[in-house]
């Protein structure tokens, strides 16, 4: 078996297999070849630096074939092999199939007399590099090897959640109502939308451009041809900290956070600045950009998405005492009709997402004990490890937790969930994306990803997943999009984009990928087959664009919300295109 070095110890795995080639049975060349190439296309193995072909990527080629004990030296003595040997762990027989393969990549047939060999100069080379050198393990040190895989979260998992129905009740307030004002926006039949909240604009390229709280507005553009047809400001006695774009299901009004319900804000009115305050949310005309009620809901809105085509979910920042973090909104009485607190779940929750039959959370350990957990804490360094995060999963019939799914990595970020709702994709802060099966909870495989990513996305056929690295949790600001293998797991491509994008969205035509910057105040659009950049959209007043809904009108001019940040919605189909509305 390989050596294991770090830099306390060194774990020296038996080398029976190697030593005794008659237990070992002889395989043809072909079937060498096929085990080899399983091996070296593994989710994190060789062709990761070497390329499809092992002609070099940011490894060398190494389609000549090198023997089982270069391979071997390589992974004793170089620091760049360390995730191959952790990962992948190859014994005698895999460093084999794999020099067999990379030597028919070349055109060389092994013989089984070559093999022979390969396996005494690989015994020989472990038996005269044997290091019996002792280093102190501290207790510490072992508390840290006992709880280093993941796969021991998996064995001992326990319930977060408390047993039983959830549902919490909180009643909404309509806190002020206005009048509507003027039509400034004014669809065409047949067309389509898209719909833009925008708030703090960071930067443009690293330097400061707007002020925090001045560009709140509404953004309506022709899906079309990527063109902004109108905007408005809204008043800044109303302005908030923005962090979503959701609208009714039927399109005709916007939602925003809004002021506290009293006291507070900043000079000259409006919400404090930061994300923890108390807030309202704002109901705002889809034709004239105005709001016309301010509604308390027991916390300050985070994000929020169409639920059956009926209602919004939304979750909220924090949560006033006796507020709701996740619940369901009716916003045809404005009304919120039910939800849960997140410390019946067992922690904190970061924000929830819908397949339209459950709904499901993104969970984080709760604070206790002065520590609170964060993946940010991991990042900096003052903190060896963490506990597990997790999404739990609701019937929001019984409001019952059904299943909860720990996963690799800290703060979860998104929940992307594919048609036939049988995976969740999941990227977490620590910058990688989980596929997980949501019968049996396995996590089918945990894709590295770029720097602190955020949202996540599949393209219509579902064979890619798209995420946006915002730099989240991380102190570094992101600007790529990682594209991912869905069915393996394999790193596809990375695409640069704007600044600090956090939302990528697949529009419902099925065709283009549109990625929201918070740190330009753009909206970036790319073609989902080719990654190549169609389109980029500046935002009036380079506000920081959060999320994105499309509306579409039928040709009696009726709308309805077709796809927002939880999925496609009124039977759209985006692997068909988009078709009329009845």
């Amino acid at each position: 078996m390989t050596i294991l070095r770090t830099g306390l110890f060194l774990i020296l795995l038996s080398v029976a297999s190697i030593l005794a080639p008659a237990m070992v049975l002889a395989q043809t060349n072909d079937e060498l070849i096929a085990e080899g190439k399983e091996l070296y296309f593994q989710q994190i193995s060789c062709w990761v630096c070497h390329g499809d072909d092992a002609e070099g990527r940011i490894g060398p080629t190494i389609s000549y074939g090198p023997t089982p004990m270069q391979i071997q030296e390589q992974l004793d003595a170089n620091p760049q092999m360390a995730i191959i040997v952790s990962e992948l762990n190859p014994d005698a027989d895999d460093l084999v199939a794999l020099s067999t393969y990379l030597s028919s990549l070349s055109g060389k047939s092994i013989s089984s007399e070559e093999q022979a060999v390969w396996r005494a100069d690989l015994a020989a080379y472990i038996e005269a590099n044997e290091d019996n050198t002792e280093y102190v393990i501290t207790d510490r040190d072992r508390q840290i090897l006992a709880i280093k895989s993941f796969d021991t979260v998996l064995d001992d998992w326990q319930k977060r959640s408390k047993d039983g129905p959830l549902m919490r009740e909180y009643e909404s307030t309509i806190v002020a109502e206005y009048d509507a004002g003027e039509q400034v926006f004014f669809p065409e039949d047949g067309g389509l939308y898209f719909y833009e909240n925008t708030g703090v604009s960071t930067s443009r390229g690293g330097v400061t451009v707007v002020d925090r709280i001045n560009t709140n507005q509404v953004v309506v553009g022709n899906a079309t041809t990527r063109e902004i047809i109108t905007s408005k400001l809204i008043p800044e006695e109303m302005r908030g900290s923005m962090h979503t774009t959701v609208m009714s299901p039927d399109g005709r009004y916007v939602y925003m956070v809004g002021p506290p319900v009293a006291g507070g804000g900043v000079e000259g009115g409006g919400a404090p600045p930061g994300m923890r305050g108390s807030a309202t949310m704002l109901k705002i005309d889809a034709l004239t950009l105005e709001p016309v009620k301010q509604i308390a809901i027991g916390g300050r809105l985070h994000h929020g998405q169409v639920f059956q085509d009926r209602y919004l979910l939304l979750d909220v920042f924090v949560a006033e005492p006796d507020g709701l973090n996740v619940f369901l909104y009716d916003p045809d009485m404005d009304e919120v009709i039910g939800g849960i607190r997140a410390s019946d779940l067992g922690g904190n929750n970061y924000t929830a997402y819908t397949d339209d039959e459950f709904i499901y959370v993104l969970m984080q350990p709760p604070a206790v004990e002065g520590f609170p957990g964060g993946a940010n804490q991991l990042i900096v360094g003052s903190a060896t490890a963490l506990r597990p995060y997790w999404v739990s999963k609701l019937d929001p019939e019984t409001w019952e937790v059904v299943e909860e799914y720990p996963h690799r990595g800290y703060r979860g970020d998104w929940i992307t969930i594919d048609s036939a709702s049988e995976h969740i994709y999941v990227p977490t802060a620590s910058s990688s994306v989980n596929k997980i099966n949501t019968e049996t909870g396995e996590i089918v495989w945990s894709a590295p990803t770029g720097v602190g990513p955020y949202s996540a996305t599949l393209n219509a056929d579902e064979s890619q997943v798209w995420i946006a690295n915002k730099g989240e949790s991380s102190g570094a600001i992101g600007r790529t999009l990682t594209v991912v293998d869905a069915n393996s797991g394999r790193g596809v491509a990375t695409i640069f984009a704007g600044y600090m994008t956090d939302h990528v969205l697949l529009s419902p035509n099925g065709k283009e990928m549109w990625a929201t910057s918070n740190g330009e105040g753009r909206i970036y659009v790319f073609d989902a087959e080719s990654h190549e950049q169609l389109d980029v959209i500046d935002m009036p007043h380079h506000g920081d664009p959060h999320g994105l809904v499309w509306v579409k009108y039928d040709e009696n001019g009726n709308s309805l919300v077709v796809r927002d940040q939880g999925g496609f919605h009124n039977g759209i189909d985006p692997a068909a295109g988009i078709p009329l509305l009845d």
